[in-house]
C-alpha cells in the first residue's frame, strides 16, 4: 500500500512464500483425509425405505430426493444400526437423523423417545422446527430446551411430555436435576448434532452427567461437517458397532464456493471490511469476529455508516439473539456480525457471503464459517482477513483445505478514501457503547426495544458520503450471486 511502512511490504513477501512451503508439506495422519462413500445412483426416499407418511412430509418440504448424506445414512440407521455421519455444512444432516427417529416413532410411539443434543441455542431452535415440520401430520410434540428462557416455562413444556427433546448439554442438566418429575429413563434415541463440539471439552461435564442417567440400551447417531478422530469420546457416548458414513473430506467445503483471502496491514481492518461490503451491497452477508466486543463493536460501526447490521453474540440475552437471527433470516437486515455462536449448523439459505474479520483459530471452523454460505446447491463468497499477525494461523487453513486460496482484488485508492469516514464511525461507535454500558452499571431502564440503534434512520447516508468524496462506492459495480 502507498502509506504503509516497509514492513508491510517484507510480510508480504514472507506471507507468499511461506505460504508456498506450507501447502507442499507431507500431511501428519490426522491430517489425511476420511475415505469418500461414494453414491453409485440416485434413490428416492421410498427406496430407502422411508415411510409413506414420511415421503410425503419430504415432498411438502420440497425435498424432492435424499442428499448424499442422507442417501448414505439412511440405510444404515433404518436398519437399526448406531451412525456417525460426516458431511459439509447445508448437506441435509438433519433429514439424515430425524427421518429415522420419526419412522421408528410411529412404529413405537412414547414420550421422551429422542434426544437431541446441539452446542448453539440457535441451532437448538432450527432442528427443533424441522422436526416439527417433518412431523406435522403424524402429531409429533417437540420442546427445545436451552439456556437464556425461562426455566419454569420449560418445565411446562416438559410436562407435556413431549417425543423428541432438542437441547444444550448444560439447561438439560439443570432440568434433569432441577425438575420434579422429569427423566430420561425411557429414552431411545441420542443424536449429537456438531457432535465434535459435544465431544469437545466445553461440554464434558454436563455430558457425563447426561449418559449417566439415560439408558445404555439405545442408538446414537453423531453427526458434524468436521469430525474429531479421538476414539476414547466416541465410546464414552457408548456407540455400538457403528456404521460410519462420509461423503466429504475431514475439512471439505462445497465446490459451488468461491473463495478467496485479503491480505492487508492490521490498522486497515475495518477500512476494508467497509469496501468490501460496500462492494457487495445489495447481497446479504455474515461478518465472523473472534470476541463478543469485537462483533458488537463492528455491528454498531455499520450502523453509523448506515449500513443494515444486527449484532449476534452469546453475551445477548436469548430474547435479542433470536430478534436479530430473525430479522436477519426475513431480509430486514442485510449484514449479521457474529461472533462462531452462528458458525455451526445455521440454515438460512439466502446469505450470499461471509466475511471472516477476524481468523478463526482451527481449521474446522473455517469449514463451519464458509459453510454458512453456497448451501443447498448455491453459489457464495468467501473472504478471510488476513493481517501481518494471522499469517502461521491461515497457512494451517489452506494445508488442511489442501489449495490455495485466490487474493481478492481491490483497488487501492478506492480503500483510501473510506479510510477517515470509517475511523470516525468506529470511535462514535465505541462512545455508543461506552455509554449503553454505563446506563446498564447504573441500573437505568433500558428502552424496550434498545437494540443498539437498529433503525432504518440514515440508510442512505453512507452511500452519498461515498459520492461527495470522490469514490465510487467500489467503482459502482454492484455484484449479485446466483442463486
Amino acid at each position: 500500500m502507498s502509506d504503509s511502512s516497509s514492513s508491510d511490504g517484507e510480510d508480504d513477501q514472507k506471507f507468499l512464500k511461506n505460504r508456498k512451503k506450507t501447502l507442499t508439506k507431507k500431511k501428519t495422519p490426522e491430517e489425511i483425509e476420511d475415505n469418500v462413500e461414494e453414491i453409485e445412483e440416485e434413490k428416492t426416499f421410498a427406496e430407502l425405505g422411508v415411510s409413506q407418511p414420511l415421503c410425503d412430509a419430504c415432498q411438502r418440504l420440497g425435498w424432492m430426493k435424499p442428499s448424499k448424506i442422507q442417501q448414505a445414512a439412511l440405510p444404515h440407521a433404518l436398519q437399526g444400526k448406531d451412525v456417525i455421519g460426516l458431511a459439509e455444512t447445508g448437506s441435509g444432516k438433519t433429514g439424515a437423523f430425524a427421518i429415522p427417529v420419526l419412522q421408528s416413532l410411529l412404529d413405537h410411539p412414547q414420550a421422551f423417545f429422542c434426544l437431541v443434543l446441539t452446542p448453539t441455542r440457535e441451532l437448538a431452535f432450527q432442528i427443533g422446527q424441522q422436526f416439527e415440520a417433518l412431523g406435522s401430520g403424524i402429531g409429533l410434540i417437540a420442546a427445545v430446551i436451552v439456556g437464556g428462557v425461562d426455566m419454569a416455562a420449560q418445565a411446562m413444556a416438559l410436562a407435556r411430555r413431549p417425543h423428541i427433546i432438542v437441547a444444550t448439554p448444560g439447561r438439560l442438566v439443570d432440568h434433569l436435576e432441577n425438575t420434579k418429575g422429569f427423566n430420561l429413563k425411557a429414552l431411545k434415541f441420542l443424536i449429537m448434532d456438531e457432535a465434535d463440539r459435544i465431544l469437545n471439552m466445553d461440554f464434558e461435564v454436563e455430558l457425563d452427567k447426561i449418559l449417566k442417567v439415560i439408558p445404555k440400551e439405545r442408538r446414537t447417531y453423531l453427526f458434524s461437517a468436521t469430525m474429531t478422530k479421538k476414539v476414547s469420546k466416541l465410546e464414552r457416548a457408548s456407540l455400538r458397532d457403528p456404521a460410519r458414513v462420509s461423503v466429504s473430506t475431514r475439512y471439505k467445503t462445497v465446490d459451488n464456493l468461491k473463495q478467496h483471502y485479503i491480505f492487508i496491514p492490521n490498522k486497515y481492518k475495518e477500512t476494508y471490511l467497509v469496501y468490501l461490503l460496500n462492494e457487495h451491497a445489495g447481497n446479504s452477508a455474515i461478518v465472523f469476529c473472534a470476541t463478543c466486543a469485537t462483533a458488537m463493536q463492528i455491528a454498531v460501526m455499520l450502523r453509523q455508516l448506515g449500513m443494515q447490521a444486527v449484532p449476534l453474540h452469546g453475551q445477548m440475552s436469548q430474547e435479542k439473539r433470536l430478534g436479530s437471527l430473525n430479522k436477519f433470516k426475513s431480509k430486514a437486515r442485510e449484514i449479521l456480525v457474529c461472533t462462531d455462536v452462528a458458525a455451526r449448523g445455521l440454515d438460512i439459505p439466502h446469505v450470499d457471503m461471509v466475511i471472516n474479520y477476524d481468523m478463526p483459530s482451527q481449521s474446522k471452523d473455517y469449514v463451519h464459517r464458509v459453510g454458512r454460505t453456497a448451501r443447498a446447491g448455491r453459489s457464495g463468497l468467501a473472504i478471510t482477513v488476513v493481517t501481518q499477525y494471522d499469517v502461521e494461523g491461515y497457512q494451517k487453513i489452506e494445508a488442511n483445505l489442501g489449495k490455495k486460496l485466490d487474493e481478492y482484488k481491490c483497488v487501492e485508492n478506492e480503500v483510501m478514501v473510506l479510510v477517515e469516514r470509517t475511523q470516525e464511525a468506529l470511535e462514535n461507535a465505541k462512545v455508543e457503547m461506552k455509554e449503553m454500558d454505563e446506563k446498564r452499571k447504573s441500573g437505568k431502564k433500558r428502552r424496550q426495544n434498545d437494540d443498539f440503534g437498529d433503525t432504518e434512520e440514515n440508510s442512505g447516508r453512507f452511500k452519498m458520503g461515498i459520492k461527495s468524496m470522490g469514490g465510487g462506492g467500489g467503482g459502482g459495480k454492484k455484484k449479485k450471486f446466483k442463486k
